[in-house]
């Protein structure tokens, strides 16, 4: 059984070994062979380290030190989005 520290430096090592590499959760999840929860569990963790941001596609992207991405945006910030949306 992996841990989640395995699946998180695994994440890491195929984002780093892709540059440009851009994956939705499902794709990640089958990749990585893991539960939808622990999958989403190192995602949010991986963009709450700014390693990776959520495009506005949902896909999430490595997001790169001192490169400006206006297309994507922190994954905490597209789920308020959502909810603002919803509730008006």
């Amino acid at each position: 059984m992996r841990t989640i520290e395995d699946v998180r430096n695994r994440l890491r090592a195929e984002f780093l070994e892709m540059p440009g590499l851009q994956l939705k959760s499902e794709q990640v999840q089958r990749l990585c062979g893991v539960e939808q929860m622990v999958c989403q569990l190192v995602l949010n963790t991986l963009v709450d380290e700014k390693f990776l941001c959520v495009t506005d596609g949902g896909a999430y992207a490595r997001l790169s030190d001192g490169v400006d991405h206006p297309h994507l945006q922190p994954a905490k910030a597209a789920l308020r989005a959502d909810r603002s949306r919803k509730t008006s």
